[in-house]
This record gives structure tokens, C-alpha cells and sequence, in this order.
């Protein structure tokens, strides 16, 4: 593997010039491990005395979809549980009769289910954890199964309410006994974090409660809403744990202790099945910006507070770029721009 990693450097220095994100950390690797990695820039501007490190715990948002609910799922689905292609009505009784029976669980990964656009969640269903899952789960659609790509939290949300009814756990406990303790993910957990762990994480947003930026606290309002767990968000990791999934990902045999999920669902999740739809979508994961999917083979799926895992099999090459962008701003376009170099700087 061979990688410039002196543009890589100055890439992510910028970004902290830049005030793209205080700092950021990164790792490339393969399926026999890291082949390189890095820190640039500070947890908190405030503090200068407090670089960022390669062991600083992040919010990884949306990555939460892939650690927890797409693994998750695809461990439901090798253990011959769940049917992608059946109607949910079919098996699973609190949407039998309502609008979402007529999904199914891969229209759900391909977020062409037709779900409301936002999750929206205080104010449709205020606060109990109860009646927000009976209200997600029968709403009306917003449009038929099948007929557009959208991107929407609730397709994840109600995938984790289907992992828990179908493995009769939390989703927490799940991705816990069957994803991340298998694979020694030992500091990836759902919040809120403990103190001494909140210390070292990346503080996010400020929030307007208290006046300081969240730091061990999901910035995700859903995820707090529900106490920490829910399918969205909700997840903190470091960059260490999130090289042990990827590189499980690209060589299922070198886990010590083998997860719920394997090579199947991997290379069922990393093709496209919209078909004709745009934007293209695989199992949760999609096609890299600026790539061809047909030839390039590079898969990614992001975080809002910054994150972004990327996987290419035919490469034999993963990627991992965490920052806490959200500190400063939620302007999407200058992490954006950072994102798809440090993309062709990885894949290269």
C-alpha cells in the first residue's frame, strides 16, 4: 500500500487552519490491520493544552447505523431470522394494519420505504419512549414503498425496533454481545458517557440548555430523547474500534471471536439495489461521492458531527476520517470537499 501521506497531512491541517473542525483523526488500513494513521489539531479550540489523539472517544452520529443497526440486521439475517424481501406485516404484529406492514426491511436499507422525511419525534409524539415507537411505527408513509430514494433517520430507527422485536434484546445489548464484544470493540458503547470517558471525548455542538459545547452527551436530539439508544445515533467509538469492524468487513475469518454477521452480508450490503433510482444505494452503505460504483468499488456512510467510514473489497482498503466538524458549524460543504480528497488520498 502506498500513500502520500504528506498530502494527506496537509489536507487535515488545513481543515484545522481553516476552522473546518478543531481537529481530526485518521486511519487507512487493510484487512491485516492499520497501515497508517494520524492526529491533527485540538479537542477544543479553548484548550490548547488538549490535543487530539488517536484514542479520543468521538460522537459518531449516523455511524451508528452501520455499527449497530446494519450489523445488526445482518446478523438477524444469517441467523435466518428475517426475510429482507417480506412485507413487515407478515411477521411482526405492532405494524400488521398499519401503513409501514406493507415495507420491508430492504426497502427500509435502501430508504426507499417512503417513511416521513424527518424523525420529528418530541413533536409528534412527545416524550415517552413508548408512544414514540408506537407513533413511529404507525405513521402513514409518505410515499409508497419502492418508488423514490430518500434518506430519512427513521429507516434506521425502525430497524432498530425490528432488531430488538426479532432478537428479543435492546438494541444496545445486541450490538454489544453480538457485533462489538466479538470483534474487541471494548470502547464503543451508546451514551451518555461516564465522566472520566467523557473527558476524552470530542466535544460537538454547544448546547443551549447549558451554555457548553456536548461532550460524552449524543448530539443527536432523537438519541437523547430515548435515553441514549436508539437506531440514529446515539454511539460513541474511537478510531482503533472502528478499524477492528472495517477490517472484519474485508476478512471475516481473522476475528478472534466470530460476530453475529459475515462475509455474505457484506458483500450482499456493497452493491447497489435501487436499480434505476437515484441517488444509488447498497444496504445502508453507498457509492463514495465522485466514484464509479461499477468500477471504483468505494463505499462510505457518514456521521453529522463529522465522521465518515469508508470500504472498498476489491481494493482490499478501508478508510476512517473523524473529526468534530459540528463544534463550529453545520455547513456541510467545507467538510465535504476535505471528505472526497482525503477519499481519493485513501483509495489511490
Amino acid at each position: 500500500m502506498t500513500l502520500d501521506l504528506d498530502s494527506i497531512d496537509k489536507l487535515l491541517h488545513d481543515g484545522v487552519r481553516d476552522k473546518v473542525y478543531p481537529g481530526a483523526v485518521w486511519a487507512i488500513g487493510d484487512a491485516t490491520g492499520t497501515k497508517a494513521n494520524g492526529a491533527v489539531g485540538l479537542l477544543d479550540p479553548r484548550q490548547p493544552d488538549q490535543p487530539m489523539r488517536l484514542d479520543t472517544i468521538f460522537d459518531v452520529a449516523s455511524l451508528t447505523k452501520v455499527l449497530a443497526v446494519w450489523a445488526s440486521i445482518g446478523t438477524l439475517v444469517e441467523d435466518g431470522k428475517l426475510q429482507l424481501n417480506e412485507p413487515l406485516a407478515d411477521f411482526w404484529p405492532e405494524v400488521n394494519g398499519h401503513p409501514l406492514g406493507q415495507a420491508t426491511a430492504h426497502h427500509l436499507l435502501t430508504h426507499t420505504a417512503g417513511l416521513p422525511l424527518r424523525a420529528n419525534l418530541k413533536n409528534l409524539y412527545g416524550s415517552d419512549a413508548q408512544d414514540i415507537r408506537d407513533g413511529v411505527l404507525h405513521e402513514a408513509l409518505h410515499r409508497p414503498p419502492g418508488e423514490a430514494v430518500q434518506y430519512t433517520d427513521r429507516a434506521a430507527l425502525v430497524l432498530g425496533y425490528l432488531a430488538e422485536y426479532l432478537a428479543g434484546q435492546r438494541l444496545d445489548q445486541l450490538a454489544e454481545t453480538r457485533i462489538w464484544h466479538p470483534l474487541g470493540m471494548a470502547e464503543t458503547t451508546f451514551g451518555p458517557l461516564p465522566a472520566g470517558a467523557a473527558g476524552r471525548c470530542a466535544p460537538t455542538e454547544m448546547s443551549d440548555a447549558t451554555g457548553l459545547h456536548l461532550r460524552g452527551t449524543a448530539h443527536d436530539f432523537s438519541a437523547r430523547l430515548l435515553g441514549g439508544v436508539c437506531g440514529i445515533a446515539g454511539t460513541f467509538s474511537v478510531l482503533g474500534d472502528l478499524a477492528a469492524f472495517l477490517r472484519h468487513m474485508l476478512d471475516p475469518a481473522a476475528a478472534a471471536e466470530r460476530p453475529g454477521f459475515g462475509s455474505s452480508w457484506v458483500e450482499r450490503s456493497l452493491q447497489i439495489h435501487t436499480g434505476e433510482l437515484t441517488p444509488q444505494r447498497g444496504l445502508f452503505w453507498h457509492p463514495a461521492p465522485s466514484t464509479d460504483p461499477a468500477t471504483d468499488d468505494i463505499w462510505v456512510h457518514y456521521g453529522f458531527t463529522g465522521t465518515g467510514m469508508w470500504i472498498s473489497p476489491s481494493k482490499g482498503r478501508w478508510a476512517i476520517l473523524l473529526t468534530n466538524k459540528l463544534y463550529y458549524t453545520r455547513d456541510r460543504d467545507p467538510l465535504a470537499a476535505i471528505r472526497n480528497a482525503f477519499c481519493t488520498a485513501a483509495f489511490s
